[in-house]
């Protein structure tokens, strides 16, 4: 069905809302809790370096060409590509952004779920004199429970779309505008904590002072895969908050904001916890675990750590959502625009519906675990698939699309505001996306496949 042009359609009502709100969808847990243990494994500041270069010369060309197709078509993912490419198969492009939407969400609120549960072990200290093994232990324990996380699931899921239901203006944008500033207030706090405890210079020189030697084909793959994933690329997130950006916003300057903002955070989300990694002799290749069970065991330890705990997994909290409702309009977007549904009917569609799904993700965690796919239980096939596959893929076709299918007139003339900016970076851009972007993705593709794996670079 087509769009109901009859209905008006929401945007942002500012800068700052656009800004608020897609560096929101990029930063999220990938930022706080896999940020730092990935930099961890792969070397510390040898790491960040690679990946501060993937940020500037892969992941801003290929939002701005998110935010191109979105703006330019004022469309949901789908409807962008027909508008764009009617009578043709892009718009399946679209449809795996929705696909991938859909799927992440319905794990990711699994893991977001876990983030109030440790909020609120935070708050009736519930870390208190624990051990390294006693808190593995209560991980797992509560992980594989089934019936704790589903309701610290579904009660996210609430959240979600709860924002989500309320609009555009005064749902993600009102909300996100209130829940950035938080975020970094409280990563800032955190921050000022972490390198004042004793010790905690060598945890600064760890993740600043890049140590070269570390540099193997397997970091630089980790770092481009992370630059990639970490600005919510190939989901048809961006494209979908594109579409909600005024035709007077400089798409350029948006796309840097973004992926500063983005940065920051994982960066001083490192400040935040290698400090205090180092400060209390805990390996800053501690892994997965390094929020839910490491981290709470520091903070037992550290003076004031009940108040630091509880901010943390705050923060955690707050990344999650700001995340959770980006994917989750991805989809409802789709419902409402492509099959003329009403926007709260829409949510509540998109919302259950995953819903349900996340409720198996879940389930396979624990009492479902028996049901498995090739090895993976339902939770790891979603994150596999989505992660190694369709965001990849989804990122790789999006550049294609920009870069080859459609003309460099419109391109610019979209990237400039027609002709208004002077947009003097478009041929690097342009270079950018028709060559050295589809390369890089390529790599992430191939190596989250597992075919770099002989030469030790793979995951």
């Amino acid at each position: 069905m087509a769009i109901n042009l009859n209905t008006p359609r929401d945007s942002f009502s500012s800068r700052l809302g656009v800004i608020a709100a897609a560096a929101g969808s990029a930063i999220g847990l990938g930022n706080i809790w896999r940020f730092p243990y990935v930099a961890g494994e792969n070397g510390g500041g040898a790491f960040l370096l690679i990946y501060i270069g993937f940020i500037v010369l892969i992941g801003v060309p290929v939002m701005l060409s998110e935010f191109v197709i979105g703006r330019n078509t004022q469309r949901n993912a789908v409807g962008a590509f027909r508008k764009l490419a009617p009578k043709s198969l892009w718009p399946l492009t679209g449809f795996l952004g929705i696909s991938a939407a859909f799927f992440i969400l319905a794990f990711y609120t699994t893991v977001s779920g876990w983030t109030l549960e440790y909020l609120y072990l935070a708050i009736s200290d519930g870390f208190k004199a624990q051990s390294a093994e006693s808190l593995t232990q209560n991980f797992e324990l509560f992980r594989t429970s089934g019936l704790r996380p589903l309701m610290w699931q579904n009660i996210f899921m609430f959240l979600t779309a709860f924002i989500v239901y309320k609009g555009i203006k005064n749902g993600i944008e009102k909300y996100t505008k209130i829940l950035m500033p938080l975020l970094l207030v409280i990563i800032i706090i955190l921050g000022i904590r972490s390198v004042t405890l004793p010790g905690a210079a060598e945890g600064l020189t760890f993740l600043f002072k890049p140590d070269f030697t570390k540099i193997t084909g397997k970091v630089i793959l980790e770092a481009l895969g992370q630059s990639f994933f970490s600005l919510s690329i190939g989901m048809g997130t961006l494209i979908t908050y594109g579409s909600y950006i005024g035709k007077g916003e400089n798409l350029g300057k948006t796309a840097l904001s973004v992926s500063a903002a983005d940065t920051l955070i994982a960066i001083l989300a490192g400040v935040a916890i290698f400090p205090a990694v180092f400060a209390f002799g805990i390996a800053p290749e501690a892994g997965a675990g390094l929020v839910f069970i490491t981290l709470p065991m520091i903070f037992d330890q550290m003076a004031g750590g009940y108040f630091f705990a509880l901010i943390f997994f705050l923060l955690l909290s707050i990344a999650a959502l700001t995340s959770t409702i980006s994917v989750l309009e991805v989809v409802t977007a789709y419902l409402s625009e492509e099959l003329n549904l009403g926007r709260k009917k829409a949510t509540v569609i998109a919302a259950s519906s995953i819903a349900v799904l996340g409720v198996a993700c879940t389930m396979s965690q624990g009492p479902w675990a028996i049901l498995s796919v090739g090895g993976y239980n339902l939770f790891d096939l979603l994150e596999m698939v989505s992660a190694n596959i369709m965001l990849p893929l989804g990122g790789l076709l999006i550049v294609l699309f920009v870069g080859w299918y459609l003309t460099k007139d419109a391109v610019f003339a979209e990237i400039s505001n027609q002709g208004k900016f002077k947009a003097g970076f478009k041929f690097a851009y342009l270079f950018i996306i028709r060559f050295l972007a589809p390369i890089a993705i390529a790599f992430v593709f191939l190596n989250g496949l597992g075919f770099f794996s002989i030469f030790g670079s793979g995951n």
